[in-house]
């Protein structure tokens, strides 16, 4: 589950999106493995809002796309930092949710039968590599050809509809789908970037900026804080890096500049620490996530919260700690 919602987030598809396409398939492999149903919020989370979305290099995630504005750097930024995050983040996350499966198991927990399952009737489905295809165009149009993330993204869009021809005349239903359910994507992300625009311009801000930069220390710290709490406190990983960045990135860069470490090292601390705090419960794509689950926050937040907010967090510590001897 892990893997698929991962190669679903690194292939450039929303979030958000991400969670209404694999909820089928995480109904029939939980089902078939016998394992209760509150795991599965947790286990979704791990492999779409955490190492997919900020920490692995070249990843078309917003999240990973911000900084280049700031830093003037692709999206393959500071690949070793990036790994080396996103080995935390998803090996951690995996053992954790392995030592939670035995324990659910050993308190007799079993999988049982949501109110209301989903039936989708996709037909035969295509093959594997067909279906890989699409997310690999996407990734290489965006790193090596250098495209516009919107022109990557089309790009895998018009493949899928020319290996789906035959399929045609559900386009339309399809993309009228995927426009319904980027509304509340759409939604989530503007009122959480209002907000922080707001959070921005109240004169406490500028006490709280100077209070960031003028933390002792390695800068890529102050950053990763700046961009945790902002974050954390508008819900919105994209949110609070955007607000972090438009507040601070210019001075940041001027460090860079001067003393170092290279803007990239910025860049890809940015992106990672944007992805801790941001999972706090009302997180939208958290909110949407248990929705689409049946969940409550009583039942999935406690897992949610290790493997979303905890282990991102502490990944950034190995990072950073690279960067501060050179390698990015």
């Amino acid at each position: 589950m892990i893997l698929s919602c991962a190669a679903l987030a690194y292939g450039g598809v929303s979030v958000f999106v991400v969670v209404f396409a694999i909820y089928p398939l995480a109904l029939s492999m939980f089902k078939e493995a016998d394992l209760p149903r509150r795991l599965m919020p947790a286990t979704i989370a791990c492999g779409t809002l955490t190492f997919a979305m900020t920490a692995l290099p070249g990843t078309p995630q917003i999240q990973n796309l911000i900084p280049t504005d700031y830093y003037h750097t692709t999206a393959a930024a500071a690949p070793i930092m990036g790994l080396s995050a996103a080995i935390v983040m998803g090996v951690g996350g995996y053992w954790y949710l392995k030592w939670r499966e035995n324990k659910v198991k050993m308190a007799g927990e079993t999988y049982t039968e949501p109110e209301k399952e989903q039936e989708d009737d996709i037909g035969h489905p295509p093959h594997v590599l067909l279906s890989i295809l699409p997310l690999l165009v996407v990734i290489f149009t965006l790193n090596v050809l250098q495209w516009d993330i919107v022109v990557a993204l089309l790009s895998g869009i018009v493949l899928i509809m020319i290996l789906s021809i035959s399929k045609f005349k559900g386009f339309v239903s399809a993309m009228n789908s995927g426009a319904s359910g980027s509304v509340l994507a759409i939604i989530n992300t503007s009122a959480a970037v209002g907000f922080g625009t707001v959070v921005q311009n109240v004169p406490g801000f500028a006490r709280l900026a100077d209070g960031l930069l003028s933390i002792p220390g390695n800068p890529l710290i102050s950053q990763a804080i700046a961009a945790n709490v902002l974050a954390g406190a508008t819900g919105s990983a994209s949110g609070g890096l955007g607000i972090a960045l438009e507040a601070l990135g210019e001075r940041y860069l001027q460090i860079a500049e001067t003393t170092g470490p290279d803007p990239e090292a910025f860049h890809r601390a940015a992106s990672i620490a944007s992805g801790g705090l941001d999972a706090l419960p009302h997180n939208g794509a958290i909110l949407t996530l248990l929705i689409v689950t049946g969940m409550s926050h009583k039942e999935s937040y406690a897992d949610i919260a290790v493997v979303a907010v905890i282990i991102p967090i502490i990944s950034i510590i190995p990072a950073i700690a690279l960067a501060s001897i050179g390698i990015y």
